[in-house]
């Protein structure tokens, strides 16, 4: 149980810690970045495709990013689980 706890601390502080560091930064998502790599590299780059839907708004995009990253864990955590109580069992 302690080790959950100082578990979950650690990883609380790992998400906390860079705001208060790096006060004032903007704190993008890896797909800008690279636009902008290969803008550098070659600005007359056409992607080969659109998106089929763009959504409304940045936040119903970090919403639906968010709640993709929540699903995956549940069904990582769910796998996990169910496999340590099969092996429990057996």
């Amino acid at each position: 149980m302690k080790r959950n706890v100082l578990l979950l601390v650690i990883v609380v502080l790992l998400a906390i810690i860079p705001l208060f560091i790096q006060k004032g930064a903007e704190f993008g998502g890896a797909d800008g970045e690279a636009e902008a790599a290969i803008g550098e590299i070659d600005a007359e780059y056409e992607p080969w495709f659109d998106s089929l839907w763009e959504p409304p708004s940045g936040e119903i995009e970090s919403l639906l990013f968010v709640l993709q990253a929540a699903i995956g864990a549940g069904f990582i955590g769910y796998f996990i689980g169910y496999m340590r109580g099969k092996h429990k069992e057996g």
